[in-house]
């Protein structure tokens, strides 16, 4: 199970990498070309970075939608403990009232 939940994340690393490496890429080779404002006066650049931001929040709502119902929810205590535990609580409580 944890090793499919890590393949899966490794997968969404690698996808947001690429699009990461593509920024990058682009930046270092074709500055020019994130000058151009395809959008409401807004440059590429500045509409690249925000889609990497909610690519990244999408990438991680997906992982976190795929990995969620697949483990086992986590043991309660024991009874035994939860018994221990009511018992030193009642025999601090009694100490209390005989002071």
């Amino acid at each position: 199970m944890e090793s499919k939940n890590a393949r899966l994340g490794l997968q969404l690393f690698c996808v947001y990498l690429v699009l990461y490496g593509g920024f990058v890429l682009l930046n270092a080779f074709a500055p020019h070309t994130m000058e151009i404002t395809p959008l409401a006066g807004i440059n590429l650049a500045i509409l690249y970075g925000f889609g990497l931001i909610v690519a990244a929040l999408a990438l991680a709502l997906i992982y976190g939608m795929l990995c969620t119902g697949e483990d086992a929810p986590a043991p309660e205590a024991p009874p035994a403990a939860v018994a221990a535990n009511e018992t030193a609580g009642e025999s601090e409580s009694s100490k209390t009232e005989d002071v």
